[in-house]
């Protein structure tokens, strides 16, 4: 083989990826281009997608591989969930029973049961895509949420130095947020909502129960 066909054979695959599609283009090392094809993001394309590109993985790894990492995706959200729900048990903003802990572990099992519940009835709902999707949008949500915070945060004046950011850091960071909220879909939606509602009532919930022991504690 000539030193040209080799060249000709090592090659780069580009992948444009999208909410719907996935568009794939193959070029030499040189940057002359070899073909290209668009993909739908269904679990079958995506494994056309990894055949295309002459990758050489068998089909059965690429889905070991894409099961792990949204796993590891819906692990990620519960751990943090529940440290959240415990943090905010703490606090007053949910029922007693979320902070409490094994004995020895000290790990909110109330919490993590609760999270790993939520997530196990949407996965029936729909899939392990519309999970993931789910968990994007629920953390697109608290990143908008922490920007609005550190404007809010902003106003507030203190005596000593401390770290500041200009205000258009978390002003482009909300408008980002806001343009990838507007890709998610309408199913991805109602599983977020659904949360929102539960952690909603769970906070009036413990609201209540705030107020009932003040006054039994007044009396």
């Amino acid at each position: 083989m000539s030193e040209s066909e080799a060249q000709e054979k090592r090659v780069v695959v580009g992948i444009d990826t999208h909410a719907d599609t996935h568009h794939v283009a193959v070029v030499t090392e040189y940057g002359k281009p070899r073909g290209d094809r668009e993909f739908p993001t269904t679990s079958a394309r995506y494994r056309d997608i990894v055949t295309a590109s002459g990758a050489g993985i068998p089909p059965w790894l690429f889905g070991l591989i894409a099961l792990i990492a949204i796993a590891n995706g819906a692990l990620l959200f519960m751990v943090m969930a529940s440290r959240v729900g415990y943090g905010l048990a703490e606090a007053g903003l949910l029922p007693r029973a979320f902070g409490r802990v094994l004995p020895k572990r000290r790990t909110p099992w109330v919490s993590i049961l609760v999270v790993a519940g939520l997530t196990i009835v949407l996965t029936l709902v729909g899939n392990v895509s519309t999970l993931a999707e789910t968990t994007v949008l629920l953390l697109l949500l608290v990143f908008l949420s922490a920007n609005i915070s550190v404007l809010v945060l902003k106003k507030d004046k203190v005596g000593h130095d401390h770290f500041t950011v200009p205000r258009i850091v978390p002003i482009l960071a909300m408008i980002a947020s806001i343009a990838l909220l507007t890709q998610q879909t309408g199913v991805v939606w109602l599983g977020a909502i659904a949360y929102i509602v539960v952690g909603s009532l769970l906070f009036l919930a413990a609201r209540a129960g705030r107020s009932r022991e003040e006054r039994v504690a007044a009396k």
